[in-house]
């Protein structure tokens, strides 16, 4: 019988511990609860590390990417048993409800949050997304379980198949997304964990990439997988870089992959900051309503993207009063594609690329650091600095 476990908690800004907690159980008749045995730290967890405070509460246990082995199952599971491996999604869906028959899980009507007017729950991601315990633990009690679990083969290490719980799923929705022609291009803004997932994805669908970032080790990496780029603390523009490399039209699709994390707008960055240090009360209004985004991610898409493009927006973007330049959307008949991935949806066409001993995605090569659960705050610091190369943070119970 287990007594406690460890768990990556929030305590404010900068402030997340490895605590021990309650164990997660059993508590309807289709949950599950996994031992975790791979989570990661992704980009959106830096939010919540920075700015996104006011929807958390202290001891909210953090994480949305995990993978383990099924330890018990509700009475209603049929679909995994006991011992049987599997990957989690980050977004949680019953898969028999309106939105789920429609593959738009990520808006699943069983789960969706409904007092906060959001989508399908997350794990470990906020009060807007219904405070589920999250992955970056030692036991994870899995809802919806009879749909969610991803079963994959022993064997191969847990890298070969954690990033379809979000990474994966995530970047090839944006590539879909995007409507890249055949034999077209398509820039992808930012080369985080995502964005290097999604140029991948899209070379290996055979159109021509064109990635941008600031990040030395990030370029590298793209570099190593085939992608021409663009150093963004060299370029003093970039969209008339893109333009000049594309006979000056912009490529024909863009990927925003960048959102709340961009660099380049400091009045929005002191307006977070600010906004950060307000009364909860106050500050969860005001970043729900006032534009205190980074939008120079999505306005340099907009001046990239070729007339009559598709941008793609897949990084987290929070906040109501943006001003989107509307006028220049429209004069260039800009299409624009964006939300939560469905997760299940795309795991039919990824499974056959994790499994193939080729790594044709390149899946082994986005790890960067592998760190016990235990180190998980010195492990955040890292990844918020972007120190000794950190592009993908592994944790491990």
């Amino acid at each position: 019988m287990r007594s406690g476990m460890k768990a990556v908690t929030w305590h404010g800004k900068r402030d997340v511990r490895v605590e021990n907690v309650p164990d997660p159980a059993i508590k309807e008749p289709n949950d599950a609860v996994i031992k975790v045995t791979s989570t990661g730290i992704c980009g959106s967890d830096l939010h919540l590390y920075e700015v996104l405070g006011p929807f958390m509460a202290e001891g909210d246990i953090l994480g949305h990417e995990p993978m383990g082995i099924v330890e018990e199952i509700g009475p209603a599971i049929s679909t995994i048993k006991p011992g049987d491996r599997v990957v989690i999604p980050f977004n949680i869906s019953c898969g028999h409800c309106h939105m789920c028959d429609m593959e738009l899980y990520a808006q699943c009507e069983t789960t969706q949050v409904r007092e906060q007017g959001t989508g399908a729950a997350l794990f470990g991601y906020t009060r807007l997304y219904g405070r589920v315990p999250g992955g970056q633990a030692e036991y994870l009690r899995v809802p919806e379980a009879q749909f969610g679990p991803i079963k994959v083969p022993e064997g191969p290490p847990d890298e070969r198949f954690l990033y379809l719980s979000d990474v994966l799923p995530t970047a090839w929705q944006a590539v879909e997304y995007a409507d890249i022609p055949d034999g077209g291009s398509v820039t992808v803004f930012g080369l985080g964990p995502i964005g290097q997932m999604c140029a991948r994805i899209a070379r290996h669908l055979g159109h021509r990439v064109i990635g941008v970032d600031g990040v030395t080790a990030r370029l590298a990496m793209a570099r190593r997988h085939g992608i021409e780029i663009v150093d963004a603390s060299e370029v003093h523009n970039v969209p008339e870089e893109i333009r000049y490399r594309t006979s000056g039209r912009g490529t024909d699709s863009v990927i925003d992959a960048v959102g709340m994390e961009a660099h380049g707008s400091p009045a929005a960055k002191l307006a977070q900051t600010l906004t950060g240090l307000l009364p909860d009360a106050v500050a969860a209004p005001l970043m729900s309503n006032a534009g205190v985004d980074r939008l120079a991610a999505l306005n340099q898409a907009i001046d990239s993207v070729r007339r009559g493009g598709v941008i793609s927006v897949i990084g987290v973007y929070g906040g109501m009063t943006d001003p989107l330049p509307m006028f220049r959307m429209f004069d260039k008949g800009i299409t624009l594609r964006m939300g939560q991935a469905h997760v299940r949806r795309w795991i039919s066409r990824l499974m056959p690329l994790v499994t193939d001993e080729a790594d044709p995605l390149g899946v082994m090569d986005l790890t960067t650091h592998r760190m016990p659960l235990e180190q998980a705050p010195k492990a955040y610091e890292m990844f918020q600095k972007k120190a000794d190369g950190a592009i993908k943070i592994l944790l491990q119970p």
